[in-house]
Parts: C-alpha cells; structure tokens; sequence
C-alpha cells in the first residue's frame, strides 16, 4: 500500500483567510494535500503534517476528531521563520472502521514516513492514538525513547481485547507490547493528585522517569534534556493549565502555561534523536475565540522552528566538536564520563553496557545536564546514570 490510500485531501476553504495568504505565511509555504497528493519522488520534505479524524478513544472528550482543520486554519496563517521549510500536509487519515483499523492506518504512515527520513507531525484526536504513533517503529528494528507531556498516567485498567485501547489506558498497550522494543518511558509535567501510589511504584521498579509538575515551575529549561532523549512524543493538551487551552473537556487549573508549552515544543523539534511527535486531546468545541488552536498552532510553529535550529551533535562525530570529562565515585568503585557538545554546550553522560549486552557498542549515551555532572565532581554517582544502568542490564 502507498501513503495516498489512507488519507483523504483537505478542502482548501477550512483553512483560506478571505483575502487568501500572504507570501510569508506558511499557507503558501507548504505542500498541502486539496487536490493532488504530494509527490515524494520530485519534491524533498522534512516535516509531515498530517490530521487524524478519530476521537471515539478519548475519554470524557468527545469532539477532539474535529481539531485537525482547526488546527490548520490558525497554523497556516503564521509567517515562516528565519528558516525555509520544506513541509508537506498530507491530509486527514479518517477513522476506521474499527479504532484499531485507525491505528493500523497511522502505523503504516508514520513508519513509511520515518524511511523516507520525513518527521511526522501528528494532530489528533485522542491520545490513545499514541499507540498508533508508537506501532510505526515496530518495523524499524530499532529500540524506542518515548516521552510522554500529559498530567496524569494512562495506565488504566484496559479489557479491550487486541490492538484498540482508550486514552486512559493506551501505556498498558505500549508497556505489553510484544516483542518489546520500548527501552524508556518519561512522563514530563504528572501532577501528584492525579496519580495514586501504586503506579508511581510501578513506573519506580520499571527505571522508568517521571517528573512533576513542580520540579520544572522555577526553570522550564530543566525539561530539555528529558525531551532530547526521545525518539517519539506524545504531548496532551490537557497538560496545559485550562487558563492557557480550555480547548479540553479534561482540562484542570494547573499546568504548563501557553510559553512554556511552547519551549518544550522547540526543544523536541531540536532533538536530533527525535522521529515522530503528536498533539493530542485538543477539543474545538470548548475553544474560546480560537485561543487553543492559535496556542497548538504556535506549539508546531515552535518544533518547526527548532527542528530547523537543530545543532546535529548527536551521535556524537567528530570527536574534535566534545569535550570529554572524567571523575571518580568517593567509594572508589570506578569512574564516570561526560560529554559536552562545543556546538550547543549540551551534557551527556556515558553509562556502559554490561557485559555481552551490547556486541556493537561500548556505552550508552544519555542527555543529562551540567547539575548531574557537577554530582559526580563531587563523587556521588547521579540517579539518571544508576536507573540507566539497570535499564540496560
């Protein structure tokens, strides 16, 4: 099968201001699928936009499958940056017959995208269609990062039988999947309330990282190097606080404010590791004056931005662009390596894979910050590096 059986072309007038664009804006800068389907042969892309018309998995949000063209009416009213895009919209995938068959369909896309060394950008609909954007590496043969923006664990009790799940669930799926090629989970910006201990537990034995809310109130910066570790993310638009996008029936006082969304967009799209990103749970019917689906449009505006300000030092070659740094543990049981980017001034930390794990490779590299090296310097081993090396082993 090819990309132009699974999505349907968009009518030009949901997303046309009356007095048509501008030559700045990114309505005339884009390749956008009205009539004729893109032709990936003649024309080179970086980025593919693409809709999907499917909400019947999200919980309490009944009405998100309609975001897609809201979303674009705002999104290409923006002027293009200091960079030249090479974007494609490739449409709306509609809802299957079935949700699985919705899955399947994103799937086929994002991994047939990824090939052609193209990021998909995904604009839902609910964020059980993350396990859709996730089954697209199955073929890839490659392990997954996956970092989750959201408030709360999806990890619900789940009786669906197969592939199909809910948004309040869909990270059992991810989690059980088999065979397994999930390597890490991140969830950036849970809020404690929202999760019972049990799972905090469960995500603790698993090494996987979770972060509060709180940890990134004072310096939004700190989110960096979580997201700079992903290969694929799912961002929930209920993660930001209700003051900056009502546009969610699950929306809560608290969260992310409007700018800070948007710096964690800019840093996803300047990981370089980074191969799929989706926005999810975005509602129209509860959109005031549009605000939401200007905030969700600025957010893709940003990774676009970023993507196009990426410093590409990882991997890590030449080795003349690093500095290596080497310390040693109080209880003299061994040293630790750093790395630091000359490009970006960006830290990594070196974690080695035990014995046999690894035929290839040496070390793991994992994006940390100046705070976990300034740990080491003084001879404690960081918690980032000790739950890598059990993941790992």
């Amino acid at each position: 099968m090819s990309l132009t059986d699974f999505f349907s072309p968009i009518n030009p007038e949901s997303f046309t201001p009356k007095q048509g664009f501008f030559t700045s804006q990114l309505g005339l800068k884009a390749q956008i699928y009205t009539e004729s389907f893109p032709d990936f042969e003649e024309q080179t892309y970086d980025l593919a936009i693409f809709g999907v018309l499917d909400g019947r998995g999200a919980v309490n949000n009944e009405g998100c499958a309609l975001a897609p063209d809201y979303f674009r009416e705002k999104f290409y009213r923006l002027n293009e940056g200091a960079f030249k895009s090479r974007i494609v919209d490739l449409g709306n995938i509609k809802h299957g017959a079935t949700i699985a068959d919705t899955y399947i369909a994103i799937k086929m896309a994002v991994s047939e995208l990824i090939k052609k060394d193209i990021i998909p950008i995904i604009i839902g609909g609910g964020q059980d269609l993350t396990y859709g954007q996730y089954l697209g590496y199955e073929d890839l043969e490659q392990k997954v990062d996956l970092v989750i923006i959201d408030n709360q664990f999806d990890i619900g009790d789940d009786e669906h039988e197969g592939i199909a799940t809910r948004s309040d669930c869909y990270l059992n799926k991810i989690f059980l999947h088999q065979p397994n090629y999930l390597f890490n989970f991140s969830n950036v910006g849970y809020q404690t309330y929202f999760v019972n201990q049990e799972s905090l537990s469960v995500m603790d034995k698993l090494y996987f990282d979770v972060h509060r809310l709180g940890e990134f109130a004072q310096d939004i910066t700190l989110t960096e190097p979580i997201i700079r570790n992903a290969n694929m993310i799912s961002f929930d638009i209920g993660a930001i606080r209700s003051a900056d996008a009502a546009a969610n029936a699950n929306t809560t006082p608290n969260g992310f404010d409007g700018e800070e969304a948007c710096r964690i967009a800019r840093y996803a799209g300047m990981n370089d590791k980074l191969t799929s990103i989706g926005f999810y749970e975005f509602n129209p019917a509860y959109d005031n004056n549009g605000q939401t689906a200007f905030l969700l449009a600025q957010m893709v505006w940003y990774f676009v931005d970023g993507y196009y300000a990426r410093k590409k030092d990882f991997p890590l070659t030449p080795k003349s662009q690093y500095i290596i740094y080497r310390t040693s543990l109080k209880d003299g049981s061994g040293e630790m390596t750093f790395v630091k980017s000359k490009k970006s001034d960006r830290w990594w930390m070196q974690v080695p894979y035990p014995s046999g794990q690894s035929k290839n490779e040496r070390y793991h590299l994992v994006p940390c910050r100046y705070d976990d090296y300034q740990i080491a310097v003084n001879g404690e081993m960081p918690d980032l590096w000790w739950r890598t090396y059990q993941k790992l082993n």
